[in-house]
């Protein structure tokens, strides 16, 4: 594994914080803690972390909180840690920009296999692209995506997105008008066959059109909705 990997464990419990830490340090991972929210937005904003696995009830400022504020500033992964039960609460931690959930109680196998799941998604987006696009630069009017460079342009406007924001796109743009179900995106997407909430592609959809619009509005509206189907990258000849 990858010894420069740096993930920062979030959560009030001491003992999950130790038992996540000593899993993650198996592989090789450099791990850092907080035990509050505070402390884990300071800790994220001044420092660079690959994945930030965060829990969602904490003292002082709860994950949620954490996550939408850092998204003002950084796009870093987020794995959110829920109770079971707290659906709500993950439907929210998607729509402030969480990029994956755990819910409790899990096993430590499940959450190394996220966290590789992660980084290997993000890996592939930065550097390689060949899952999503066949050329290295995507030239759509409205909407430029340039791989290389992990950039997305809107009328020329860098638009900052997530990981799973920009998969999400690059997924949609590399089949111009094809239609998509959700949980075929969510299988592709997310990688998730036999688990996973289809609101998930809906809160993301959500976020990219919402990211898009405020650069442009004209982009925004590429992403179409296929009513009681799904969704689509939609290019007007001009």
């Amino acid at each position: 594994m990858d010894s420069e990997t740096k993930i920062l464990v979030v959560d009030d419990e001491e003992r999950i914080r130790r038992l996540i830490r000593m899993y993650l340090e198996r592989e090789d991972y450099i791990v850092e803690e907080a035990d509050n929210g505070k402390d884990a937005l300071e800790k994220a904003l001044a420092d660079e972390y690959d994945v930030i696995l965060l829990d969602i009830m904490m003292p002082e400022m709860d994950g949620i909180d954490v996550c939408q504020e850092l998204r003002k500033e950084k796009a870093t992964p987020v794995i959110m840690l829920t109770a079971k039960g707290e659906e709500a609460n993950r439907v929210q931690g998607f729509e402030v920009g969480a990029d994956d959930y755990i819910v409790k109680p899990f096993s430590p196998r499940e959450v190394i296999l996220r966290v590789k799941a992660l980084l290997r998604r993000v890996s592939t987006a930065k550097f390689n692209n060949t899952d999503v696009a066949t050329k290295d630069i995507l030239v759509f009017p409205h909407i430029t995506i340039d791989h290389d460079a992990h950039r997305v342009t809107a009328d020329g406007q860098e638009v900052t997105l997530t990981p799973k924001e920009y998969e999400l796109l690059c997924f949609l743009a590399k089949s111009p008008d094809k239609v998509f179900k959700r949980e075929h995106l969510l299988k592709e997407v997310w990688q998730y066959e036999f688990f996973g909430d289809l609101r998930t592609v809906d809160t993301h959809v959500k976020r990219l059109r919402e990211k898009l619009s405020s650069a442009s509005k004209a982009a925004a509206k590429m992403i179409v909705t296929v009513w009681g189907v799904g969704y689509k990258f939609e290019v007007d000849e001009e």
